[in-house]
């Protein structure tokens, strides 16, 4: 007997859809001056609903001086003139909305730029209407920091101001001072923030650093800690256990909960350090919608680190909700940070995305990840990000990840701009173009628009996950009944393994994959997806 896959469920939009992280200096420029811009993404609406994600989240559009490319705020209720105005953004909302694409922005909470008229205030003495707005402390006898804590953008997290003859806290960049969070005026004012942005209908937010928010009201220096990551900064030599990670930080989030609740179907995404905490911060339906952490977005990759990495989330939690990323603006692009070797790079494309959507949780892909894009190479002299040139060359920044989409080969600055970009676009990334591949039904673009498309017609996807316990090949089904078999080779070893799982199941893709009486050959980065019941795709709408 043949059965149906469905696509019927009672999940909101948040917990089944595809969220397009767009980064819109590197979108699409129509004003002229190399960088993208609110009226460029509106003219590729288009091209996303074509893609059928369900969701854009925008990295940072508000006025600031952009010394760390505008997620150092100096308004926060307004558009920064590089981008357009509050018209364009209206008029994006609308023409989303016009594609059934929910908009996402992103909110920096914890700090703001020191050009925020707030700030000036605050560091103009140390009695006026501010000047408990910014987390402030006096130096050591010495004259010295009030504690140990680092700056995430290298340093220490303390500022002196000879105006306030005070240290000013900054977790990034000096010009980035955080908001006191204990004053609860502030707290008041950043949620009036965020309920205009609400009142002009966007759908949700992506939270920046949301386990920043809160700091030890003591100032306790933070113990030490060995990390795989400490030669490079030694942020992370320390347990963080005093400058973040607060407790304080949920009751301010089940805040923002309260107030987003008000308004149907809009999400949050939070933006957590690691699995255990991105577990916590969605936990019990009354904090965040849904976060991600960075276990994904590092170095490794293996059966074992997927298992373990998604595993652990659902142990830890039974009613949160996790988004997982393999690339954002913040890390080097998976296609170059887990294929090295650059070989084979458009099936390991296709096996990356074919996993991505498998996974359970809410996918989020970022621009030009659906047409394989990989890392560009970025000299000294090109650098713009401010830990790149901080930590040069250990540490080549996250300019590399940023560069222009590449929508047209043929045109000069691949049809991005007119100008000259913010950023420079290079021969390996111009190979990687929207016309290119969209005359091609072989290309990764193709593969990304058909998977999203099939993931939406088979509720399994949104159902239980099961791992194998595994190391060789990434195995585990999806469906409260373990209906679907997914395989992954994540390596380019060809692998043998018994085949106890069912039939390739034929609507879905597969690549590099033989089935054999009692075997199943994966090649490199091969995939199948398996079952032991015949299926057909239903009709049905969700």
């Amino acid at each position: 007997m043949t059965k149906k896959f469905s696509s019927e469920t009672n999940l909101p939009w948040w917990k089944k859809g595809v969220i397009y992280q767009i980064y819109p200096r590197s979108f699409n420029d129509t004003s002229g001056n190399g960088i993208g811009d609110l009226k460029g993404i509106s003219k590729k609406i288009s091209y996303l609903s074509s893609l059928g994600v369900d969701a854009i989240w925008l990295s940072p559009v508000f006025t600031s001086p952009m010394k760390d490319m505008g997620y150092d705020v100096s308004n926060y209720t307004d558009i920064d003139p590089l981008f357009g105005n509050i018209l364009d953004f209206e008029k994006l909302i609308e023409k989303a909305k016009e594609n059934k694409i929910k908009v996402i922005i992103d909110q920096v909470l914890s700090h703001s730029s020191d050009a925020h008229p707030f700030f000036k205030l605050s560091k103009s003495n140390k009695n006026n209407s501010k000047s408990d707005w910014y987390v402030w402390a006096d130096p050591k006898p010495d004259g010295s920091p009030p504690n140990n804590w680092l700056s995430v953008f290298g340093g220490s997290a303390w500022e002196w101001d000879t105006t306030r003859e005070q240290y000013y806290l900054h977790n990034f960049l000096k010009s980035q001072p955080d908001f006191n969070f204990h004053n609860i005026d502030v707290q008041k004012w950043l949620l009036s923030t965020v309920k205009f942005w609400l009142e002009k209908g966007v759908d949700g937010f992506r939270l920046d650093t949301a386990n920043y928010y809160f700091h030890d009201k003591k100032l306790r220096n933070n113990p030490a800690i060995k990390s795989r990551a400490s030669g490079k900064n030694p942020y992370y030599y320390q347990n963080l256990k005093y400058s973040i990670n607060q407790k304080d930080n949920f009751a301010f989030l089940k805040k923002l909960r309260k107030l987003t609740d008000k308004y149907k179907e809009t999400t949050m995404i939070g933006e957590i350090s690691n699995v255990e905490l991105q577990a916590k911060y969605t936990a019990n339906n009354d904090k965040l919608h849904m976060a991600y952490s960075f276990d994904l977005l590092r170095d490794e990759f293996s059966p074992k680190h997927i298992r373990n990495t998604v595993s652990k989330f659902f142990k830890e939690t039974k009613d949160g909700w996790p988004t997982w990323s393999f690339s954002n603006h913040d890390v080097v692009r998976h296609l170059s940070r887990w294929n090295k070797t650059k070989k084979d790079r458009q099936k390991f494309a296709k096996l990356t995305c074919a996993l991505l959507m498998s996974l359970k949780g809410t996918p989020c892909i970022y621009q030009g990840e659906e047409l394989g894009q990989t890392q560009t190479k970025i000299e000294f002299d090109e650098i713009k990000d401010p830990p790149g040139k901080k930590f040069w060359p250990m540490d080549f920044g996250r300019d590399g990840c940023r560069t222009p989409m590449i929508w047209d080969e043929s045109k000069k600055f691949a049809g991005f701009s007119n100008a000259k970009p913010w950023l420079p676009i290079k021969k390996e990334q111009i190979i990687n173009s929207v016309k290119k591949q969209l005359k091609n039904r072989n290309s990764t673009y193709y593969f990304y628009k058909t998977f999203i498309s099939l993931r939406k017609k088979i509720s399994f996807f949104t159902e239980e996950i099961y791992f194998e316990n595994n190391n060789e090949v990434l195995i585990f089904y999806r469906g409260n009944e373990k209906e679907i078999c997914c395989m992954f080779n994540l390596s380019q070893r060809e692998i043998a393994i018994d085949n106890t799982y069912g039939k390739i199941i034929p609507f879905l893709p597969s690549q590099q994959v033989r089935q054999e009486s009692k075997k199943l050959n994966l090649s490199s980065y091969g995939f199948c997806f398996l079952s032991k019941t015949d299926f057909k795709i239903s009709n049905n709408k969700s």
